[in-house]
Protein backbone atom coordinates (compact mmCIF):
# COMPACT_ATOMS: atom_id res chain seq x y z
CA UNK A 1 0.00 0.00 0.00
CA UNK A 2 1.82 3.03 -1.12
CA UNK A 3 -0.68 5.86 0.33
CA UNK A 4 -2.15 6.22 3.75
CA UNK A 5 -4.85 4.68 5.02
CA UNK A 6 -7.46 5.57 7.66
CA UNK A 7 -9.74 3.91 9.81
CA UNK A 8 -11.40 3.61 13.49
CA UNK A 9 -10.60 1.56 16.46
CA UNK A 10 -13.71 -0.06 17.25
CA UNK A 11 -17.04 0.84 16.36
CA UNK A 12 -18.72 4.20 17.34
CA UNK A 13 -21.82 5.98 17.47
CA UNK A 14 -22.18 6.17 14.02
CA UNK A 15 -21.69 2.39 13.11
CA UNK A 16 -24.37 1.76 16.08
CA UNK A 17 -26.65 4.56 15.11
CA UNK A 18 -27.69 2.83 11.49
CA UNK A 19 -28.38 -0.37 12.54
CA UNK A 20 -25.38 -2.25 13.08
CA UNK A 21 -25.13 -4.72 16.03
CA UNK A 22 -22.20 -6.80 15.35
CA UNK A 23 -18.42 -6.24 14.38
CA UNK A 24 -19.10 -9.08 11.66
CA UNK A 25 -20.94 -6.02 10.45
CA UNK A 26 -18.24 -3.46 10.49
CA UNK A 27 -16.15 -4.28 7.06
CA UNK A 28 -18.72 -3.98 4.91
CA UNK A 29 -19.75 -0.45 6.54
CA UNK A 30 -16.13 0.64 6.79
CA UNK A 31 -15.79 0.05 2.94
CA UNK A 32 -19.46 1.60 2.30
CA UNK A 33 -18.01 4.75 4.21
CA UNK A 34 -14.89 5.05 2.21
CA UNK A 35 -12.93 4.02 4.78
CA UNK A 36 -9.90 1.44 4.48
CA UNK A 37 -9.11 0.02 8.16
CA UNK A 38 -10.14 -1.34 11.22
CA UNK A 39 -8.34 -2.02 14.81
CA UNK A 40 -10.00 -4.63 16.29
CA UNK A 41 -10.45 -3.58 20.25
CA UNK A 42 -9.32 -6.45 22.86
CA UNK A 43 -8.23 -4.03 25.19
CA UNK A 44 -10.03 -6.10 28.11
CA UNK A 45 -9.02 -9.00 26.86
CA UNK A 46 -10.03 -11.54 23.63
CA UNK A 47 -13.10 -13.00 24.70
CA UNK A 48 -14.29 -13.68 21.38
CA UNK A 49 -13.94 -17.66 19.95
CA UNK A 50 -12.14 -18.74 16.28
CA UNK A 51 -15.13 -19.02 14.80
CA UNK A 52 -16.25 -15.34 15.30
CA UNK A 53 -12.38 -13.96 14.60
CA UNK A 54 -12.13 -16.05 11.74
CA UNK A 55 -15.68 -14.47 10.01
CA UNK A 56 -14.70 -11.12 10.95
CA UNK A 57 -11.44 -11.69 9.20
CA UNK A 58 -13.42 -13.02 6.11
CA UNK A 59 -15.53 -10.13 5.87
CA UNK A 60 -12.49 -8.07 6.01
CA UNK A 61 -10.55 -9.37 3.36
CA UNK A 62 -13.61 -9.47 1.36
CA UNK A 63 -14.39 -5.63 1.69
CA UNK A 64 -10.70 -4.61 1.36
CA UNK A 65 -10.07 -3.71 5.19
CA UNK A 66 -6.91 -3.63 6.66
CA UNK A 67 -6.79 -5.31 10.37
CA UNK A 68 -4.84 -4.95 13.18
CA UNK A 69 -5.73 -5.78 16.97
CA UNK A 70 -5.22 -4.07 20.50
CA UNK A 71 -4.23 -6.37 22.66
CA UNK A 72 -5.15 -6.28 26.83
CA UNK A 73 -4.58 -3.49 28.70
CA UNK A 74 -3.24 -5.71 31.45
CA UNK A 75 -0.22 -6.60 29.48
CA UNK A 76 2.44 -5.58 31.95
CA UNK A 77 5.78 -5.50 29.90
CA UNK A 78 7.58 -3.70 32.99
CA UNK A 79 5.57 -5.09 35.77
CA UNK A 80 7.57 -5.49 39.22
CA UNK A 81 6.01 -8.78 40.12
CA UNK A 82 7.68 -11.29 37.78
CA UNK A 83 5.25 -13.81 37.71
CA UNK A 84 2.22 -11.09 36.20
CA UNK A 85 5.04 -9.56 33.60
CA UNK A 86 5.76 -13.03 32.30
CA UNK A 87 2.04 -14.25 32.12
CA UNK A 88 1.98 -11.31 29.52
CA UNK A 89 4.03 -13.50 27.33
CA UNK A 90 1.07 -15.39 26.86
CA UNK A 91 -1.49 -13.01 26.62
CA UNK A 92 0.99 -11.74 23.67
CA UNK A 93 0.91 -14.82 22.25
CA UNK A 94 -2.51 -15.16 22.57
CA UNK A 95 -3.41 -11.53 21.10
CA UNK A 96 -1.43 -13.31 17.73
CA UNK A 97 -3.23 -16.32 17.42
CA UNK A 98 -6.68 -13.92 17.54
CA UNK A 99 -4.84 -11.63 14.94
CA UNK A 100 -3.75 -14.36 12.54
CA UNK A 101 -7.57 -15.44 12.59
CA UNK A 102 -8.67 -11.82 11.93
CA UNK A 103 -6.02 -11.45 9.44
CA UNK A 104 -4.57 -8.66 11.15
CA UNK A 105 -0.63 -7.34 10.44
CA UNK A 106 -0.52 -5.48 13.45
CA UNK A 107 -1.31 -6.00 17.55
CA UNK A 108 -0.36 -3.07 19.62
CA UNK A 109 1.32 -3.01 22.91
CA UNK A 110 1.24 -0.84 25.63
CA UNK A 111 4.30 0.33 26.49
CA UNK A 112 5.14 -0.52 30.40
CA UNK A 113 4.67 1.91 33.54
CA UNK A 114 7.09 3.80 35.11
CA UNK A 115 5.23 4.71 38.25
CA UNK A 116 6.58 2.53 41.09
CA UNK A 117 10.33 2.24 39.68
CA UNK A 118 12.91 4.45 38.06
CA UNK A 119 12.41 4.44 34.44
CA UNK A 120 15.65 3.40 33.76
CA UNK A 121 14.82 0.02 36.09
CA UNK A 122 11.40 0.18 33.80
CA UNK A 123 13.01 0.25 30.31
CA UNK A 124 15.14 -2.87 31.61
CA UNK A 125 12.20 -5.13 32.82
CA UNK A 126 10.49 -4.04 29.64
CA UNK A 127 13.14 -4.98 27.01
CA UNK A 128 13.61 -8.53 28.96
CA UNK A 129 9.89 -8.84 28.51
CA UNK A 130 10.28 -8.40 24.70
CA UNK A 131 13.21 -10.24 24.64
CA UNK A 132 11.48 -13.08 26.32
CA UNK A 133 8.09 -12.71 23.28
CA UNK A 134 10.35 -12.46 20.67
CA UNK A 135 11.67 -15.90 21.80
CA UNK A 136 8.68 -17.36 22.54
CA UNK A 137 6.89 -16.38 19.05
CA UNK A 138 9.90 -17.23 16.85
CA UNK A 139 9.62 -15.49 13.42
CA UNK A 140 5.66 -14.15 12.45
CA UNK A 141 4.40 -12.25 9.75
CA UNK A 142 2.89 -10.10 12.36
CA UNK A 143 3.98 -6.93 13.71
CA UNK A 144 4.32 -6.81 17.15
CA UNK A 145 3.63 -2.99 17.89
CA UNK A 146 4.81 -0.85 20.70
CA UNK A 147 2.76 2.29 21.30
CA UNK A 148 3.91 5.49 22.84
CA UNK A 149 1.70 6.34 25.77
CA UNK A 150 0.01 9.98 26.98
CA UNK A 151 1.10 9.64 31.12
CA UNK A 152 4.02 10.78 32.23
CA UNK A 153 4.49 7.92 34.32
CA UNK A 154 4.17 5.47 31.57
CA UNK A 155 7.32 4.55 29.25
CA UNK A 156 6.20 5.64 26.08
CA UNK A 157 8.27 8.49 24.52
CA UNK A 158 9.04 8.11 21.11
CA UNK A 159 12.84 7.72 22.19
CA UNK A 160 11.93 4.63 24.31
CA UNK A 161 9.77 3.29 22.05
CA UNK A 162 12.76 3.27 19.64
CA UNK A 163 15.13 1.05 21.94
CA UNK A 164 12.67 -1.16 22.74
CA UNK A 165 11.82 -2.23 19.46
CA UNK A 166 15.61 -2.70 18.64
CA UNK A 167 15.12 -5.57 20.90
CA UNK A 168 13.86 -7.79 17.80
CA UNK A 169 12.94 -7.25 14.35
CA UNK A 170 9.29 -8.52 14.91
CA UNK A 171 8.77 -4.76 16.91
CA UNK A 172 7.84 -1.67 15.18
CA UNK A 173 7.02 1.53 16.92
CA UNK A 174 3.18 2.38 17.08
CA UNK A 175 2.80 6.33 17.23
CA UNK A 176 -0.52 7.62 18.73
CA UNK A 177 0.54 11.54 17.98
CA UNK A 178 -2.13 12.28 20.53
CA UNK A 179 -0.68 10.36 23.17
CA UNK A 180 2.79 12.37 22.22
CA UNK A 181 1.37 15.71 22.66
CA UNK A 182 -0.67 14.94 26.31
CA UNK A 183 2.58 13.64 27.80
CA UNK A 184 4.20 16.58 26.49
CA UNK A 185 1.65 18.94 27.46
CA UNK A 186 0.56 20.16 24.32
CA UNK A 187 2.14 21.60 21.64
CA UNK A 188 3.96 18.90 20.65
CA UNK A 189 2.88 19.35 17.01
CA UNK A 190 2.12 22.73 16.26
CA UNK A 191 3.38 22.81 12.22
CA UNK A 192 4.21 19.57 9.61
CA UNK A 193 8.00 19.70 10.28
CA UNK A 194 7.03 18.72 13.89
CA UNK A 195 5.63 16.00 12.49
CA UNK A 196 7.78 14.75 9.83
CA UNK A 197 10.83 14.80 12.78
CA UNK A 198 8.68 11.59 13.71
CA UNK A 199 8.98 10.17 10.94
CA UNK A 200 12.92 11.21 10.35
CA UNK A 201 13.88 10.21 14.10
CA UNK A 202 12.16 6.90 13.60
CA UNK A 203 13.75 6.59 9.99
CA UNK A 204 17.35 7.15 11.27
CA UNK A 205 16.95 4.79 14.19
CA UNK A 206 15.27 1.55 12.21
CA UNK A 207 15.23 2.32 8.68
CA UNK A 208 12.77 4.22 6.36
CA UNK A 209 10.70 0.98 5.47
CA UNK A 210 9.62 1.09 8.69
CA UNK A 211 9.53 4.96 9.03
CA UNK A 212 7.16 4.77 5.55
CA UNK A 213 4.92 2.51 6.85
CA UNK A 214 3.98 3.07 10.21
CA UNK A 215 1.14 1.79 12.26
CA UNK A 216 -0.46 5.09 13.83
CA UNK A 217 -3.20 6.30 16.50
CA UNK A 218 -4.86 9.76 15.76
CA UNK A 219 -7.19 11.38 18.45
CA UNK A 220 -7.53 14.68 20.38
CA UNK A 221 -6.67 14.33 23.77
CA UNK A 222 -7.37 16.23 27.67
CA UNK A 223 -4.16 16.73 29.13
CA UNK A 224 -3.44 17.79 32.80
CA UNK A 225 0.04 17.70 34.45
CA UNK A 226 0.37 14.39 34.15
CA UNK A 227 -0.64 14.44 30.66
CA UNK A 228 -3.27 11.89 28.71
CA UNK A 229 -6.39 12.79 30.79
CA UNK A 230 -9.35 11.25 28.28
CA UNK A 231 -10.12 11.13 24.37
CA UNK A 232 -11.82 13.31 22.89
CA UNK A 233 -13.67 14.45 19.66
CA UNK A 234 -12.34 16.84 16.44
CA UNK A 235 -15.20 19.23 17.52
CA UNK A 236 -12.03 19.88 20.53
CA UNK A 237 -10.66 23.19 19.63
CA UNK A 238 -9.00 23.07 23.06
CA UNK A 239 -6.16 20.87 23.80
CA UNK A 240 -5.31 19.00 20.05
CA UNK A 241 -3.02 17.98 18.24
CA UNK A 242 -4.58 19.35 14.89
CA UNK A 243 -4.37 16.78 12.14
CA UNK A 244 -4.59 19.23 9.22
CA UNK A 245 -0.34 19.67 9.55
CA UNK A 246 0.22 15.64 9.65
CA UNK A 247 -1.28 15.31 6.52
CA UNK A 248 0.73 17.84 5.07
CA UNK A 249 3.57 16.20 6.59
CA UNK A 250 2.30 12.47 5.23
CA UNK A 251 2.50 14.29 1.72
CA UNK A 252 6.22 16.15 1.89
CA UNK A 253 7.67 12.81 3.49
CA UNK A 254 6.04 10.73 1.08
CA UNK A 255 4.79 8.47 3.63
CA UNK A 256 1.70 6.16 3.90
CA UNK A 257 1.58 5.17 7.31
CA UNK A 258 -1.59 3.58 8.37
CA UNK A 259 -3.55 6.28 10.72
CA UNK A 260 -6.43 4.61 13.24
CA UNK A 261 -8.64 7.14 14.86
CA UNK A 262 -9.14 6.63 18.59
CA UNK A 263 -11.62 9.69 19.23
CA UNK A 264 -14.47 9.13 21.79
CA UNK A 265 -17.30 7.95 20.25
CA UNK A 266 -17.12 9.77 16.70
CA UNK A 267 -13.42 7.62 15.53
CA UNK A 268 -15.14 6.84 11.75
CA UNK A 269 -16.41 10.18 11.15
CA UNK A 270 -12.74 11.33 12.38
CA UNK A 271 -11.28 9.10 10.94
CA UNK A 272 -13.36 10.15 7.22
CA UNK A 273 -11.87 13.69 8.22
CA UNK A 274 -8.31 12.36 8.26
CA UNK A 275 -8.34 10.74 4.94
CA UNK A 276 -10.18 13.76 3.27
CA UNK A 277 -7.92 16.41 4.78
CA UNK A 278 -4.69 14.25 3.30
CA UNK A 279 -6.22 14.32 0.19
CA UNK A 280 -6.65 18.25 -0.30
CA UNK A 281 -3.05 18.00 0.78
CA UNK A 282 -2.30 15.24 -1.88
CA UNK A 283 -3.80 16.96 -5.00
Amino acid sequence: MNRPTFGPGGNGDWFYSEGNKSTLQSPGWLKEKGLDAFEYEAGNGISAGEATLSAIGKKAKEHGILMSLHTPYFISLSGVEEEKRLKSIEYIQKSLWAATLLGADTIVIHSGSAAKITREEAMALSKDTLMRVAEAVGETPIRLGIETMGKVNQLGTLAEVIEQCKVSPIYAPVVDFGHLNARGIGGVFPDADSYRRVFDEIGCALGDEIAKGLHCHFSKIQYTGAGEKKHLTFADTEYGPAFEPLAEAIVKEGVAPRIICESAGTQAEDALYMKNAWLTYAK
